[in-house]
């Protein structure tokens, strides 16, 4: 059983050998790279889309605007005369 471990880790440290050899020839051509934060957004909001205040009154007048045109609707829905069959 000891055998087969020795075997195996030995096997393993073989075939990983060169990987590890490769990894380190070609980190040494170029600089290391820093991990940096992104820039800070110019407006509120990481998609540029100004403050919250603005998106209230936006989506306000899109809610009044959807329910103007749903109400438009059911009020010429009922005054259509019936499908005739």
């Amino acid at each position: 059983m000891a055998n087969k471990l020795v075997a195996i880790g030995l096997g393993a440290f073989i075939v990983l050998s060169p990987l590890a050899a490769v990894a380190q020839i070609d980190g040494a051509d170029q600089p290391i790279r820093v991990a940096q934060a992104a820039p800070a957004a110019t407006s509120a909001h990481a998609g540029g889309g100004g403050s919250h205040r603005r998106h209230l009154r936006y989506h306000g007048s899109q809610s009044r605007e959807r329910a103007r045109a749903g109400a438009e609707h059911m009020r010429q829905m009922r005054m259509a005369p019936a499908p005739k069959t």
